[in-house]
């Protein structure tokens, strides 16, 4: 019985450190600052090359960070299309072609 139970106490030992080094070792699963740093650490990079990732993820980050932005204003400006069509009790689509036909006009 107790042989039995160390067997299975060291398969599940086993099993949660391949999972534990699985997660923690490929930063496509890393979900934490821990996570990644210790990915990153894992790449033993020179500091001229931790320089130079630290410089293309400001860079990724700003690109989201625009994308988000021009992404809320789209959503933004849909809403006020859609308040328009409220107001003045006309369908989206009429607001959309009257707004087409004011800016073919100018």
């Amino acid at each position: 019985m107790t042989t039995d139970l160390d067997l299975q106490s060291a398969i599940a030992a086993l099993d949660e450190y391949g999972y534990d080094k699985k997660v923690s070792a490929d930063l496509e699963q890393a979900r934490n600052k821990q996570q990644m740093g210790k990915y990153i650490k894992s790449l033993d990079y020179s500091l001229r090359r931790l320089l130079i990732l630290q410089e293309t993820v400001n860079e990724l980050v700003e690109e989201k960070k625009h994308q988000l932005a021009l992404q809320e204003h789209v959503q933004t400006y849909k809403t006020k299309i859609i308040n328009l069509s409220r107001e003045f009790n006309i369908s989206y689509e009429d607001v959309l072609a009257i707004m087409a036909e004011l800016a073919n006009k100018k």
